[in-house]
């Protein structure tokens, strides 16, 4: 009998890895990234509204490749589209269009707009320049389910950049309290959004307006997910890093603290890498979030 484990939500046994090494041996002028599309072909691995889990897809064959037990063809450098153009890279200048300095009252500046930002649109590029240019972790192109928001006050200048993505694979304080199992949180992990880059611009100076920004976005982030991806979110979760910022904004904004990081890299086999300690916090968008989020199917 073969033996078998889950990798990414998936069951796979000794036969599957052998298939899965010869199909990749049969097409060695594909891509990774085209190995994973055509995985998704093959099993069927889309998304409710039928879009290709391309980003799952290439974690899995990562997982696999990196445990030994599959050899992956080496990364491209050169990537390109699927229109077959080159990727525009992020812009090595900042964006140009800012003003020069806003100091006022939250309320000189309503109404706010939120924009879920298109991909390929002129609000991606500036949204793209703000984080890498001006977050201290900079930004890197995306993939997998994603929300921009790029936040404008009522005169239509730019204010803040804030990006929900991923929600982490493993995190002690938030799977112990939802009390998940491996096998669940691999199931329903889709049902969390990491809230990964939250930007004031350096230019902005305006009490309560990042508290303001994410109430605001907590009361819809919900629905725009849905109409994105073709299923709603059920909890927010973001890290804050501990030496560097308090989380005054998240507080003031109700979200939960619920632990810390363990001041180690997942990367870090043996346990000597250290890095900075980040608090956890969360917000529930459902009363019984727990409970949702231990269903089988959300």
């Amino acid at each position: 009998m073969s033996n078998s484990f889950i990798c990414q939500g998936r069951l796979l046994t000794d036969d599957d890895i052998i298939w899965l090494q010869s199909w990749i041996d049969d097409h060695p002028e594909w891509s990774r990234f085209r190995l994973a599309q055509e995985l998704c072909k093959r099993w069927n691995w889309t998304t409710a509204t039928g879009q290709f889990k391309d980003f799952a897809a290439r974690t899995f064959l990562r997982k696999l490749c990196a445990r030994g037990l599959i050899m992956l063809p080496p990364i491209q450098t050169h990537k390109r589209s699927k229109k077959g153009f080159a990727v525009s890279p992020i812009s090595s200048s900042p964006a140009s269009s800012a003003p020069s300095h806003i100091e006022t009252l939250l309320v000189d500046l309503l109404p706010l707009s939120f924009d879920v930002v298109s991909n390929g649109s002129k609000e991606e590029e500036r949204f793209c320049n703000y984080l890498a240019h001006h977050h201290y972790l900079g930004f890197h192109r995306t993939v997998g389910e994603n929300i921009k928001y790029l936040v404008r006050d009522g005169h239509s200048h730019d204010l803040a950049c804030v990006l929900f993505g991923s929600a982490a694979w493993k995190t002690r304080a938030r799977d112990e309290l939802i009390g998940w199992s491996h096998e669940t949180r691999a199931r329903n992990l889709l049902w969390i959004t990491n809230n990964t880059r939250f930007l004031i611009l350096p230019w902005v100076r305006v009490p309560q307006l990042a508290s303001h920004i994410l109430g605001r976005i907590t009361r819809r982030i919900r629905s725009d997910w849905q109409t994105k991806y073709g299923h709603p979110v059920h909890l927010l979760e973001t890290f804050v890093e501990r030496d560097r910022f308090a989380g005054t904004c998240y507080k003031a904004a109700n979200w939960r603290h619920i632990g810390s990081t363990a001041g180690r890299s997942r990367q870090d086999r043996y346990s000597k890498l250290v890095v900075p300690v980040k608090d956890i916090y969360i917000y529930p968008l459902i009363p019984h979030f727990k409970e949702a989020l231990l269903r089988e199917n959300g």
